[in-house]
């Protein structure tokens, strides 16, 4: 096994699509797609590139925490009871356990996610 893993921005694998949960979605019909990566520490670990067309959903983190890289797009989140932050390709930012927000892709966006459960 190697302890080091190159994270693939294009990958040439088909993703997994899927889209929010009816409960969470506020506008929009936002797809999203995952190229899962890689998966450590029995399954509690998991590394990737997430994408999603423009779209408006409720955002909640619960017990996990999410570093996410963005490499394309723009997205706003909103804290709940915060204020909107932009994020557009080239930043980082991490969503820790507890969060909850709106998470609002404006232009189709594509990140690098590290989850940790």
């Amino acid at each position: 096994m190697s302890h080091l893993k190159t994270i693939d921005t294009r990958p040439s694998f088909t993703p997994h699509e899927s889209g929010p949960l009816p409960e969470r979605l506020i506008s929009g019909d936002p797809v999203f797609r995952t190229w899962a990566q890689d998966v450590a520490r029995g399954e509690s670990v998991h590394t990737g590139v997430w994408e999603a067309t423009p779209g408006e959903t409720r955002s909640i983190k619960g017990e996990t925490f999410e570093f996410c890289h963005i490499l394309a797009g723009l997205i706003e989140l909103t804290p709940e009871g915060g204020e909107p932050v932009l994020y557009k390709a080239g930043d980082s930012f991490v969503m820790k356990p507890g969060f909850v927000g709106v998470w609002k892709t404006i232009e189709t966006v594509r990140k690098i996610y590290v989850t940790v459960k």
